[in-house]
């Protein structure tokens, strides 16, 4: 490699590398076939990765093949991964010793410069897709000349744009050329953003990823044979998703269109990586592959340089780490067993909650209610989305008449007794849950654990009337329960250490991520919506518009304005939700009887006959008339901004949670704040409102880009 890519190596010197050993197989033609595999020399939980010094070292590896096929020694190359992973692309963990723009292009260069070998050996090369293959090691394969892939394959992805970035080794350019534009916008586009959805290896076939499909028990002989057949003329490669002069002409530009419609609709503008892969792929129509590769480097090279991806890599770290070994979690030896669970309720939330215990734990779980009627009807609304999951073929049918079986329904809450955790999901009132509590715990054994799922009000209050609140825990899910990957475990004063580790270990088997904090109104992610909510709701009541202040809060690049999302949470619950703050925090968060008018409306927008947003509601836009003291797009941006950095200056001072890292990652999995602002902490430090707020930083050095 020339001398151009010094700095690279300098920054990599402690780099696990992916060895590319080679080693020759006499195919059943006669002809010779060099087979790479690509190895790091580590068991399956370290993934074979693409850093600098192993690039070059496969470009080496490369360059001798070529050599060797021009001297008639080799007919074919191929490239193949250690067993059950090709590779997991770049390795992301040198990306944060990269000092320069012009350094992040030649990061790109290099992936461009070596994965390309394979289009230019001299002889036909071959990737066998044997196991995983994400990012770079998808674009691998897509670099060769033919690609098999084993049918097992968990994971295949190009999941760039989730990171702030775009597949910058060809893959922008090759993939739509491959199969497609629009196979490839759901590949690049679609998938990353639905919570980083991978494709299994049948998948990747049907779209035409790869030209040949065999089963793992043979796969590396059966895709050899095939690749002898390629080579002698035996077999065919037709790729009907290949995109013709039709799809060029009528199809490509619409498909793009349409897809940056979506994205305006479901995102916003602010995320750049995905604006980035559209205008790639939309070049991709008619451009060369040295042109779309070029492209590639530059697109890349400002992405890496820029906040939003050093903000990608720091919530990738917070969910991928951080959330594995959440703070001040107690030992899980000390966590009590939970062989049968109770639910308080059998309304929606409470069986959302007992069809979740009863699929992941399977242990049998009891709901009850006020009346038969409403016990019945939530163990019937269980039993139908078991169903569902029948239907959707996620479970077979045994496992479903298990599930079903497991679950029953009661008003006789000594039926009780046995069960080590009870949660409740009744109506959100003090009293109500002090009293369902205290009625509770004259059934329930001494070391049965309570969990309350309250959003808002306080854990230790509601255990007032407990003779033991030392087992009363917060357990606090999102909606909609199946999906939201947090839980906000509150810690209450009286909560002992069993209590606790119990709570973790729950929230680990129902494969959500948890994070501790203490007992204060909103814990973490209510109280931050209810101070954004709430300068949105005074905006408003000062006069401002309702376009007004979507549009100045829409740098923070959140999934939905702060109306859709008041409309979504039930405008009475968020009614509820802001008067809680107001009554603990009078000087910082703002009433608004607008807002409990609304809340009577029912309604803040007009929607058309598929719930679409068609423009605000004409009796909303009535109710909030009024205001004499309208502000700016530009105040209402800075009070926002300024609010939330007191505000979680606050939290942290008050220990709500060990540190801004665990206030981001509540952001990210529990209100779907977006990866490439990193939460909100780095967002605010950048800004300068950490500084206007509190004289200081969240965080020390600032996640930000890089100099030029």
């Amino acid at each position: 490699m020339t001398p151009r890519y010094d700095d690279l190596t300098a920054m990599s010197a402690d780099e696990v590398v992916t060895h590319s050993y080679v080693r020759d197989i006499r195919l059943w033609s006669g002809k010779t076939l060099a087979l790479v595999t690509l190895d790091n020399d580590r068991d399956h939980t370290r993934p074979s990765t693409l850093g600098p010094v192993t690039l070059i070292e496969l470009g080496e590896v490369l360059d001798a093949q070529a050599a060797r096929a021009a001297a008639g020694e080799i007919q074919a190359v191929a490239v193949t991964g250690k067993p059950y992973i090709l590779a997991a692309g770049a390795d992301l963990s040198k990306i944060d010793d990269i000092p320069s723009r012009d350094v992040a292009k030649q990061l790109a260069q290099l992936g461009h410069e070596v994965l390309g070998k394979l289009d230019s050996l001299g002889a036909p090369s071959f990737v066998f897709v044997n196991g995983l293959a994400l990012g770079g090691g998808l674009e691998i394969a897509l670099n060769a000349n033919y690609r098999t892939i084993d049918r097992g394959v968990p994971a295949i992805a190009l999941p760039e744009v989730f990171l702030g970035i775009i597949p910058g080794w060809g893959g922008a350019w090759l993939l739509p050329n491959l199969i497609g534009i629009e196979n490839a916008l759901k590949v690049i586009i679609e998938n990353p953003l639905k919570n980083n959805r991978t494709l299994k290896g049948q998948d990747a076939f049907e779209l035409g990823i790869a030209d040949a499909i065999f089963d793992s028990a043979n796969f590396l002989e059966d895709s050899l044979r095939w690749a002898d057949g390629v080579i002698s003329g035996s077999v065919t490669v037709k790729r009907p998703n290949e995109p013709g002069k039709l799809e060029r002409a009528v199809k490509w530009d619409a498909a793009v269109g349409i897809a940056r419609k979506m994205l305006e609709n479901r995102i916003g503008t602010v995320a750049k990586s995905p604006y980035a892969a559209l205008d790639l792929l939309k070049a991709a129509k008619n451009t060369d592959r040295s042109t779309g590769f070029a492209a590639e480097d530059d697109a890349l090279a400002d992405l890496i340089a820029g906040d939003q991806f050093k903000a990608s890599i720091y919530a990738f770290n917070l969910v991928q780490k951080r959330a594995k070994r959440p703070a001040g979690a107690p030992d899980k030896k000390l966590a009590k067993p939970v062989t049968k669970v109770g639910v308080i309720g059998a309304g929606l939330m409470a069986s959302q909650f007992a069809l979740l215990f009863v699929r992941r734990l399977k242990v049998p779980v009891v709901i009850t209610d006020l009346d038969q009627a409403r016990v019945d009807k939530g163990v019937a609304y269980i039993h139908g989305e078991i169903d569902t999951l029948l239907t959707k073929g996620r479970i077979n049918g045994d496992e479903s008449n298990r599930l079903k079986a497991l679950v029953t329904g009661t008003t006789d809450k000594s039926l009780f007794a046995d069960a080590d955790w009870v949660i409740e999901a009744v109506f959100e009132e003090l009293s109500v849950k002090q009293d369902v509590f205290a009625e509770i715990e004259k059934y329930v054994s001494d070391t049965a654990v309570l969990a309350t799922n309250t959003s808002s009000l306080s854990v230790e209050q509601i255990g007032a009337k407990l003779a033991h609140p030392e087992r009363l825990v917060g357990f606090h899910f999102f909606n909609p329960v199946a999906v939201m990957p947090l839980v906000e475990v509150v810690n209450q004063p009286a909560t002992d250490e069993a209590t606790l580790s119990t709570a973790m270990v729950v929230a680990a088997q129902l494969y959500k991520n948890a994070v501790i904090t203490t007992d204060t109104p909103g814990f973490v992610v209510n109280r931050i919506l209810a101070k954004l909510l709430g300068e949105a709701m005074h905006a408003v009541d000062t006069g401002t518009p309702f376009e007004v202040v979507n549009g100045a809060i829409a740098p923070f690049g959140l999934p939905m304005t702060p109306f859709e999302l008041l409309e979504l949470v039930g405008l009475k619950v968020g009614a509820h939700v802001l008067d809680t703050h107001h009554a603990a925090f009078p000087d910082r968060f703002f009433d608004s009887a607008n807002l409990h008018a609304l809340a009577e409306h029912g309604q803040v927008f007009e929607r058309d006959a598929k719930g679409r947003v068609k423009g605000f509601d004409r009796k909303a836009v009535a109710i909030v008339k009024g205001g004499t003291s309208p502000m700016t797009a530009e105040e209402i941006l800075r009070r926002v901004e300024d609010g939330l950095a007191d505000e979680i200056h606050r939290m942290l001072e008050e220990n709500v949670v060990a540190a801004p890292e665990d206030i981001d990652l509540c952001l990210i999995l529990g209100a779907g704040w977006p990866f490439q602002m990193g939460g909100a902490t780095p967002y605010l430090d950048r800004v300068g409102a950490s500084h206007r707020a509190f004289g200081g930083t969240f965080h020390t050095p600032l996640i930000r880009g890089l100099a030029s």
